[in-house]
């Protein structure tokens, strides 16, 4: 026990060195390992009432100080006061000695109520991998832990103090994974056990969970898989990855009873993927936080409110988007327009329109599972889908990229097509290697997705303003033939040249983005073969349009073109600026203020103030500046 109050200075102290000024988090994660270790200790200290070591006592007692005052500077949260409460009763219990069940027990529940009131990181990232971890562990830590983790390495005896025992079972009913990966993670100070944060974060993840089984024998193991299948109140205790890293067996016994509360923990520990198995998805999650995100905005947290509605979307709905979106578009439409109406009612303090619009959303996610059903979509259905999607992505990456190529064509500046080919077929390439990313390797946020949307398109959108506006005034100016002789080799730079390849590659980029999404989602319904075939379809048609569009622009006068040009490339700028000032409202990065006005998807066109600003104020520009080009070229032709 002694050994685990060194380990708790030094994470209190590397902590307070370390912990970034900007982390809203730091104390949070602090006063977690403070309760935490106090929950490990505290039977070392006092026995029955009496103080069975002054100094490990005393720990106890300043310890408990330093959570009540940490608990005190939490940042501004609707529980925090429930927090503070629960450590002080902690702090109560330590000091009149209570028993150490007792002092558990409170530990565990004020570190429950922190962990649900702020967002502290208490799992890894992805289920962690034990086969990797016993190699770590035969390789890191057998020479001094011993081959089975009886602490009997052959460095064992040269030690002092000893190697844990981390077969110990008696000791591993109070330890927690979370402990074990911060140990793994700081080391502990005054010990031969260094830290290990040079490994990745997910090895020091693998380590802590094959470390926190060693304790377990396969018995066990079996006869936690058989409570875990016959019980769902069992496996109700670990609904998250996050219970079993943070839960201790101590705890679950208070539930279960000691042996079951062995057994089963002794399961899920060495079969982490069954908790995750738990979590609400899809419409589920949406559901579970959109009543969260209510119930935050009726206690008065808004800004839990805020949190929570936008993980209802992201989180819950966004990833199934792109099956309702091929299924039934005008729904799709329907649950993202309530989505930001929620939003908004939230960020207005207005409770009862948020009630009122939760309602519809609980209406809709019905109509959303009567759409998606358990039947798998047709082949025709598949087909058409994946038709209908490349080319609704494609065509708007292919106006792009042929007006820049048109552009440079007639400009006699073929030597800066490279570029722009470079930066289509690097979207190509990325958008293939999105695709292995997405479906082997990691899960794309729904955050993530919209605000790569959201600022490429806002990117392509300036630069297409700006480029618009610099074709019209070359077009109103009557005289290309003597620009482009003289003018054009000086004003076509490298710099302009990589500025041609950013707006190529993000054009085709975000639609490639969301292209994969969909065809995700597609490929679900099991049709691989209509899926291949709507794709192939799809390509010869892009093709042929393109084909024709580089057709029409060579055969089209110079004066005319880049006339006709700027003003396609001006209604692509607002387009793209509606769509991606609509993605970032997606991902909260911009307010959401709903108003009157049809939608109109194809042209980005939402109903709120945000998107219909942003594009007014794009076209005011536009307008402004064809305006004065005009005006320009008229005193210019007088003179």
């Amino acid at each position: 026990m002694r050994i685990w109050s060194i380990v708790l200075f030094a994470f209190c102290l590397n902590g307070a060195v370390h912990a970034q000024p900007n982390d809203p988090n730091a104390g949070a994660k602090q006063l977690w390992q403070l309760i935490d270790y106090v929950a490990v200790d505290y039977g070392g200290a006092v026995e029955h009432g009496v103080v069975a070591s002054e100094s490990e006592y005393a720990e106890m007692l300043d310890f408990t100080d330093n959570a009540v005052k940490q608990a005190a500077g939490l940042p501004p949260h609707a529980s925090q006061a429930a927090v503070s409460a629960a450590v002080a009763d902690l702090r109560a219990a330590v000091m009149r000695k209570a028993d150490a069940a007792e002092v558990k027990n409170l530990a565990h529940r004020a570190n429950a109520l922190l962990i649900a009131a702020y967002p502290i990181p208490v799992a890894p990232k992805a289920l962690p991998n034990l086969t990797r971890g016993a190699s770590l562990y035969a390789a890191q830590c057998a020479a001094c832990h011993g081959a089975t983790g009886h602490g009997d390495g052959t460095l064992a005896a040269t030690l002092d103090p000893k190697p844990i025992a981390f077969s110990d079972a008696e000791r591993a009913q109070s330890r927690s994974l979370l402990a074990l990966y911060q140990v793994v993670s700081q080391g502990v100070a005054g010990t031969s056990m260094a830290s290990f944060a040079a490994l990745p974060e997910a090895d020091r993840w693998d380590l802590a969970f094959f470390i926190g089984g060693l304790s377990f024998d396969a018995a066990g193991r079996a006869r936690g898989e058989k409570l875990w299948k016959d019980d769902p109140a069992l496996r109700a205790q670990f609904p998250d990855l996050a219970a079993v890293t943070t839960l201790t067996q101590e705890a679950i016994a208070a539930k279960t009873g000691m042996q079951t509360a062995r057994d089963l923990t002794a399961y899920i520990r060495s079969q982490p993927a069954q908790a995750e198995g738990q979590k609400p998805s899809g419409l589920a999650l949406s559901r579970a936080r959109l009543a969260e995100s209510l119930a935050a905005l009726h206690a008065g947290d808004r800004a839990a409110a805020t949190k929570l509605g936008l993980s209802a979307y992201l989180d819950g709905f966004e990833p199934i988007e792109p099956v309702v979106g091929a299924r039934n578009k005008s729904l799709l439409a329907a649950v993202e327009s309530a989505m930001l109406a929620y939003r908004s009612a939230v960020a207005n303090g207005d409770v009862a329109k948020a009630d009122a619009v939760g309602k519809e959303l609980t209406q809709l996610f019905t109509l959303v599972e009567a759409e998606l059903g358990d039947a798998k979509a047709d082949p025709m259905t598949t087909f058409v889908g994946a038709l209908t999607i490349l080319l609704r992505e494609g065509v708007e990456a292919l106006l792009i990229v042929i007006g820049i190529v048109a552009f440079l064509r007639k400009a006699q500046r073929k030597d800066v097509l490279p570029y722009v080919h470079t930066g289509w077929i690097g979207a190509l390439v990325a958008g293939v290697l999105t695709w292995v990313a997405a479906t082997y390797l990691v899960t794309i946020s729904g955050a993530s997705r919209e605000v790569s949307e959201g600022v490429g398109s806002v990117f392509a959108a300036l630069v297409l303003l700006s480029v618009g506006l610099w074709m019209h005034q070359k077009s109103s100016a009557g005289r290309w033939q003597e620009y482009l002789s003289e003018k054009l080799s000086a004003a076509m730079t490298r710099k302009t040249a990589w500025s041609l390849f950013a707006l190529s590659f993000i054009a085709v980029y975000r639609e490639v983005f969301e292209t994969v999404l969909f065809y995700s989602a597609l490929a679900a319904d099991g049709n691989g073969g209509a899926l291949l075939g709507g794709f192939i379809a799809a390509v010869v048609l892009l093709a042929i349009i393109g084909w024709v569009l580089l057709r029409s622009s060579a055969r089209m006068p110079i004066g005319k073109f880049f006339s006709f040009t700027s003003g396609f490339v001006a209604v692509l700028a607002v387009i793209l600026i509606g769509k991606g000032v609509a993605a970032l409202q997606e991902a909260g990065w911009v307010g959401v203020t709903p108003v009157s006005f049809p939608r109109i998807d194809m042209l980005g066109v939402l109903p709120t103030a945000e998107t219909l600003g942003s594009q007014a104020l794009i076209l005011a520009i536009l307008l402004a500046g064809f305006g004065y080009n005009r005006i320009s070229a008229a005193r210019r032709v007088k003179a």
